[in-house]
């Protein structure tokens, strides 16, 4: 059966831009990072600066598919309270777990205040209330998503500190640890997590009506609602999912850390949550989004923060740098690149696609 692939629009797509960035990074590296693609095995376990990219941009991951949805069904708008929402989750599992020492003889245990598995859960329907709230405030309240939201990013750190009493609260209970720095098939459990939601939100987006929904609210709200589709339920939604996964990288990052760190933890990653949406080909006038791309963003990203730290770049520069990066992806995904990408992918395939031929033996 033939079946043609469409090179030009391959090349225009913002994705591939991502992918292009994001190879040129590895090709420096391969190149300049000693050891760079260098993978140990220990105890099982793999080790390397590519496992550490995928464990460390994990949070990342997760932040930025809530971003996609909060972008696309908003028309552009954008959700600034995940970093204060990681800072609120940590604050209440560190809270609920904390950690008790028990020493019976010579032998020192340490236990769980409150069972592990219910200080998860109420952590994590504490986050998706405030994503609830932070809907209610757009949909209800007809206030803009990056002002709504930017109540409870100035307010979630007080709340925060209310929770801990302003204290950073060690976790002792060893379990708990296991979500931020266990193993699991020999890689980072933080992975699982990240893969996880992710495929939920594949499932939500392509299995059912919500990413038609999302796409549709976003893109023209009113032609949406003359359609019948409930324009404030998809943006509650897409809300909570957000506050969702600004609460699974909260634990995440309270888990890796063993503490709560309602002043830091989570600090500016809003804006690395909009940018790996973004640049992973989400627009952000709305109605178009890509969870993979955005995923690919994320990585970029970390990979980019990666190697600014290999070469001892002080933080005030890698800013710098990190945002000359985000300036050339976002070159590479206007109007203009994409059809410079699309007039030379013609002159060197000819036409508008390239005819390819499936066999049972493969592809040729």
């Amino acid at each position: 059966m033939a079946k043609k692939i469409d090179i030009q629009g391959i090349a225009r797509s913002k994705i591939t831009s991502a992918l292009l960035v994001l190879g040129l990074l590895l090709l420096f590296n391969l190149f300049f990072t000693r050891n760079f693609f260098v993978i140990t095995v220990m105890d099982g376990h793999l080790f390397g600066t590519i496992i550490d990219i995928l464990n460390r941009g994990a949070p990342l991951m997760l932040l930025s598919m809530g971003m996609t949805l909060v972008i696309a069904s908003t028309g552009g708008g954008t959700d600034l309270s995940v970093g204060a929402i990681i800072a609120i989750t940590g604050a209440m599992v560190s809270r609920l777990i904390g950690g008790q020492l028990i020493i019976e003889g010579n032998v020192q245990t340490f236990v769980t205040e409150t069972p592990m598995a219910l200080a998860i859960a109420l952590s994590l329907l504490l986050a998706c209330g405030l994503g609830l709230w932070n809907g209610l405030l757009v949909t209800y309240g007809k206030i803009q998503p990056i002002v709504a939201t930017l109540v409870l990013m100035v307010a979630g750190r007080g709340i925060a500190q209310l929770i801990t009493d302003g204290q950073i609260i060690t976790i002792y209970y060893q379990p708990f640890h296991f979500i931020g720095s266990g193993w699991l098939l020999g890689l980072p459990f933080t992975i699982f997590i990240a893969l996880s939601v992710f495929i939920l939100a594949m499932v939500l987006t392509r299995k059912t009506s919500l990413g038609l929904f999302a796409a549709a609210v976003g893109g023209n709200a009113v032609a949406s609602w003359y359609a019948g589709i409930n324009d404030k339920a998809v943006k509650l939604f897409c809300f909570v999912f957000s506050g969702f996964c600004a609460g699974a990288a909260g634990l995440i990052v309270c888990a890796n850390i063993k503490a709560s760190d309602a002043n830091n933890a989570g600090l500016n990653s809003e804006l690395d949550a909009i940018l790996a949406a973004v640049i992973g080909g989400t627009s952000m006038s709305g109605g178009k989004f890509s969870l993979a791309g955005s995923l690919v963003g994320a990585l970029l990203i970390q990979t980019l923060t990666t190697t600014i730290y290999s070469f001892g770049v002080p933080p005030e520069v890698s800013l710098v740098v990190k945002a000359l990066v985000v300036v050339l992806v976002c070159f590479l995904q206007s109007s203009i690149a994409a059809d410079f990408f699309g007039r030379l992918s013609q002159k060197l395939f000819g036409g508008k696609g390239l005819k390819t031929e499936f066999k049972a033996g493969g592809t040729v």
